[in-house]
């Protein structure tokens, strides 16, 4: 944009000039579809490749995240930080060999008597592509039986989601 030059006797104007430019440009940005974005062209179509090239980044995985609760309903001790690796290493590595991710975590939920319980919580994180779905779908079950088995568990909690992923 221009710079407007300084009117005699009207000082400032420039300064006025170019708050308003800027004002301007920062409302029609923010209603400008974010593929429009792309630093380097003013067209459109180059735009729209560039972000569907963006988007068609990666490959597509499946992310399966168990929660394993540690306090045992039969009253036995806590599940502890040295037992749950040493699962990990006995049931998930040899399944999942290529990696995983443990976060500590904090739940909820309400008994069957209307209860909400609260325990300390391991989630665990695996990522796997898509096309082995169906063969890790079973290894996964496997798992959730052995730990509820192992540790007087109700249950283990199962969430998937579809995502690509680029390494």
């Amino acid at each position: 944009m221009p710079l407007l030059p300084r009117a005699a006797g009207r000082p400032g104007l420039k300064h006025t000039a170019l708050t308003a430019a800027a004002a301007a440009l920062a409302a029609l940005a923010a209603g400008t579809p974010v593929a429009y974005a792309t630093l380097g062209s003013d067209s459109p179509s180059a735009s729209r490749s560039a972000a569907a090239g963006a988007a068609a980044r990666g490959k597509s995985y499946i992310e399966t995240r168990l929660f394993f609760g540690t306090e045992r309903p039969d009253g036995g001790p806590d599940v502890t930080d040295r037992q749950f690796l040493a699962f990990v290493d006995e049931e998930v590595t040899p399944r999942f060999p290529k990696g995983l991710t443990i976060q500590d975590g904090r739940g909820q939920w309400r008994d069957s008597h209307g209860v909400i319980e609260r325990e300390r919580s391991y989630e665990l994180i695996l990522l796997y592509p898509a096309a082995e779905a169906r063969m890790r779908d079973p290894q996964i079950e496997r798992i959730r039986d052995a730990y509820e088995k192992a540790y007087a568990q109700d249950s283990v909690a199962r969430l998937e989601e579809r995502t690509t992923a680029e390494f």
